[in-house]
C-alpha cells in the first residue's frame, strides 16, 4: 500500500470522515489504490509522497486551480503579501482594490462583502437576502455547500437533496424547526417554482440557483426566474461559485444577459487561494449592516491579493477562451476514443466542466476501472475533467491517446463480462456516506 494510503487510514482515526472535503475522499475516486496526499503540485503536475508524478487531468483541486497549480504570477503576489505582513489590526487595502475590480466586471453589482470558502459565503447571500427581505424560506435548485438552511430541505424528506448534484446529504444536527423553510426545485422547471411560489409568495426571502451547470438554459428559463423574483419581491442568488472565471471573466450570467440581486464566486476566483465574494446592489447588500455577518480570518490579506493577480491573468491571458478550447479538445476525444472502442458514452456540462457518463448498467464499475488504469498510466483522471490554462495540447494529446487505449480495455472487458474481475480494489463510491 502506497504512503498516501498509510497516512489516509491513519488521517480516518483522527479526522472524521477522513478528509475536511468529501470531493477529495480517495474513495470517491478509487478506493485504497488512489494517492491521497500530494508532496508538491505544478502547472499540472502532481508528485505524490511515495515521489510518483502524475498529469492531472481531473478536477484540478476541484476547479479551484483555474491557471494550474502553483501559478508563478499568483504566487508571487501572495508572497509578497506574506512579506508585507498578511494580518494586522488595521485592514488591507487590496479588499477595497478587489471589491472596484468585481464591480467593474459586473455593472449590475455596487457593493461586495468577503469570505474564504464557498459553503460560508453562499450562508452570507441568504442571511442577507433574510435580512433585506424579513422572510424565511429559500427556493433554490442545485448543490450549494453544507450549512443549515441548505441541508434543511432534507428535514422534509430524506431524498429532496437528490438530483441536485450530491445525493445522499444527511440533515443529522440541522434544528428541526428549520424544516420547510428550503424548498427545491428542478432547473429549467418554472412549473416547479411557480408552484413553490403559490404556497410560500408572503415567505419567500430568495431564490438560489446556478445559472448554468450541467445543462443550458431553455428559452427563457432565467428570464423568467428573474421575473418571479422581481414580482414576489425575493432576491435572486446566482451562486457562481463553480461556474464563475470558468466561461469568461467573471460570472457566467454575463454570457447569459440576466443579473441578479446578490452574485456568489469562491473556487477558481484566487486559483486555489482561499477566497470567496458576495457581490450585489447596493439595495440588497446594504441589508447586511442589519444583521451580524463578522470574522477575523476574512480580513487577511492573501485572499484578496491572489484573487487580483488571479482576476488580472485570467483577463490579460483569456483564460476563458483557453479553457474553452481545451475543454473541448477533450471531450471530443472522449467521444472519438467511445466511437473506436464500440463505447457506450454521453457527454455533456460545459467545456470547462465536462465530463461523461458510460451507459452501462455497470457503470460505476466501468469509472472506477477507467481510474484505476489511467493512474497506472500516471495520470490522475476520473469521468470529469476541468481543464486550466496549465493544461497545453501536448498533454491533450498524450491523455487521449492514453484514453483511447483505457477505453479498449474497457470494451474488452464488458465483452468477457469480467469488469469486476480487473478490479484490484474496492468499487468507488459516489455521494455522501459514513466512512467509519
Amino acid at each position: 500500500m502506497s504512503t498516501g494510503q498509510n497516512l489516509y487510514i491513519k488521517a480516518k482515526a483522527l479526522i472524521p470522515g477522513g478528509t475536511q472535503l468529501l470531493s477529495k475522499r480517495p474513495e470517491m475516486f478509487l478506493p485504497e489504490q488512489w494517492p491521497a496526499y500530494y508532496a508538491r503540485a505544478h502547472g499540472v503536475e502532481v508528485v505524490d509522497l511515495d515521489g510518483n508524478t502524475y498529469i492531472d487531468m481531473s478536477v484540478m483541486g476541484i476547479g479551484a486551480c483555474v491557471l494550474g497549480y502553483a501559478d508563478p504570477d499568483v504566487d508571487a503576489a501572495v508572497k509578497a503579501a506574506v512579506d508585507a505582513g498578511s494580518a494586522c489590526t488595521l485592514n488591507a487595502p487590496e479588499e477595497v482594490e478587489l471589491a472596484e475590480l468585481l464591480c467593474e466586471l459586473h455593472p449590475w453589482a455596487q457593493m461586495v462583502r468577503y469570505a474564504r470558502s464557498g459553503g460560508e459565503a453562499m450562508s452570507m447571500a441568504v442571511r442577507i437576502a433574510r435580512a433585506k427581505t424579513r422572510r424565511d424560506k429559500v427556493a433554490f435548485c442545485g448543490y450549494h455547500g453544507w450549512t443549515d438552511w441548505y441541508l434543511a430541505a432534507n428535514l422534509a424528506e430524506d431524498d429532496a437533496l437528490d438530483g441536485h448534484l450530491m445525493p445522499g446529504l444527511s440533515p443529522a444536527g440541522v434544528p428541526r424547526c428549520l424544516k420547510g423553510t428550503a424548498l427545491p426545485f428542478r432547473y429549467n422547471r418554472v412549473d416547479q417554482l411557480e408552484s413553490i411560489i403559490d404556497s410560500n409568495r408572503a415567505d419567500l426571502a430568495a431564490i438560489v440557483m446556478e445559472p448554468q451547470r450541467g445543462h443550458a438554459p431553455a428559452p427563457g428559463f432565467l428570464e423568467e426566474v428573474r421575473g418571479i423574483a422581481t414580482e414576489t419581491g425575493a432576491v435572486l442568488i446566482f451562486d457562481e461559485i463553480t461556474t464563475g472565471f470558468r466561461m469568461t471573466t467573471g460570472g457566467i450570467h454575463l454570457l447569459q444577459g440576466i443579473n441578479p440581486d446578490i452574485a456568489v464566486f469562491a473556487k477558481a476566483m484566487a486559483n486555489g487561494y482561499p477566497m470567496a465574494a458576495v457581490i450585489g446592489t447596493e439595495e440588497v447588500m446594504q441589508a447586511a449592516q442589519s444583521t451580524f455577518i463578522s470574522s477575523t480570518n476574512w480580513t487577511e490579506r492573501i485572499g484578496p491579493v491572489a484573487a487580483i493577480a488571479t482576476i488580472r491573468k485570467y483577463r490579460s491571458e483569456n483564460v476563458a477562451e483557453h479553457l474553452i478550447k481545451i475543454g473541448n479538445l477533450v471531450t471530443a476525444g472522449w467521444r472519438q476514443a467511445a466511437e473506436e472502442t464500440a463505447l457506450k458514452l454521453h457527454t455533456s456540462g460545459l467545456p470547462s466542466l465536462c465530463h461523461f457518463t458510460l451507459e452501462y448498467e455497470e457503470e460505476l464499475v466501468l469509472t472506477t476501472l477507467f481510474t484505476q488504469v489511467m493512474l497506472e498510466r500516471g495520470y490522475l483522471a476520473w469521468n470529469q475533467f476541468k481543464p486550466s490554462l496549465a493544461h497545453r495540447e501536448h498533454h491533450v494529446e498524450e491523455y487521449l491517446e492514453a484514453v483511447a487505449d483505457v477505453f479498449s480495455i474497457l470494451s474488452e472487458a464488458i465483452v468477457e463480462g469480467n469488469v469486476s474481475d480487473r478490479l484490484k480494489g474496492p468499487l468507488a463510491q459516489r455521494g455522501f456516506y459514513r466512512l467509519t
